[in-house]
């Protein structure tokens, strides 16, 4: 029987799937910053491809219906804020891994502040549409990688800290300046937070959680 080679996948096939993978991030960004302002209730599909630059038809072709797209919203979100996690690692340095984490996070706040009030409004809405994920992947990576801190206690590497409420208390120190930004700016009479207030406040997040853990 000849061996036969797989042929390459052919280049309009690369180009539309480059289209499309542009085309969704577009669509998500846009989505992402209108659900942040109006809520789902108000937002709109209109909205959100007028924001988008593209015409409303390529919103439903892509995703069918609002409800989708917010749920892949919420999806991307959440997996953009798992994925620092991944330094975690019970051979890692503790002090490295933890403010690696945090330094993340704090980026992921000052860059896209509107993921995090899409978030923050899902939670004070109870939680209707995002509730499976944080009880399935977000309660499973918690549980993880309070193991990995357990382990590094254990091992006398790092203070004796609740492991699960670190990761609290982490997300509700970087989140704040994405949440509360408001409130923020009023106290430090901004109209908005610059760059130098982002990396002042990120390095206070990181020292402070870093003495707290004995690092």
């Amino acid at each position: 029987m000849p061996f036969t080679y797989a042929q390459p996948p052919a280049a309009d096939e690369l180009s539309k799937g480059q289209i499309r993978q542009a085309n969704e991030a577009l669509i998500l960004g846009a989505a992402e910053k209108v659900f942040a302002r109006a809520g789902f209730g108000g937002a709109t599909m209109a909205a959100i491809a007028t924001e988008s630059g593209l015409p409303k038809a390529n919103l439903h072709y892509y995703f069918g219906s609002k409800d989708v797209l917010y749920r892949a919203v919420l999806a991307r979100i959440l997996n953009d804020w798992l994925v620092p996690t991944n330094g975690i690692t019970a051979d890692a340095d503790p002090r490295t891994a933890i403010e690696q984490y945090i330094r993340a996070k704090m980026a992921l706040s000052a860059q896209r502040p509107d993921g995090s009030k899409v978030f923050a409004n899902e939670m004070l809405h109870g939680a209707p549409v995002a509730k499976t994920i944080l009880a399935t992947d977000l309660r499973q990576m918690v549980e993880d990688k309070s193991r990995v801190v357990q382990g590094w206690i254990d091992a006398g590497r790092m203070a004796p800290v609740d492991a699960v409420h670190l990761f609290f208390t982490i997300w509700a120190a970087t989140q704040t300046y994405a949440d509360f930004e408001v409130q923020v700016c009023a106290v430090l009479g901004r109209k908005t937070l610059t760059t130098r207030d982002h990396a002042r406040a990120t390095d206070h997040v990181v020292s402070l959680l870093l003495r707290g853990c004995g690092l």
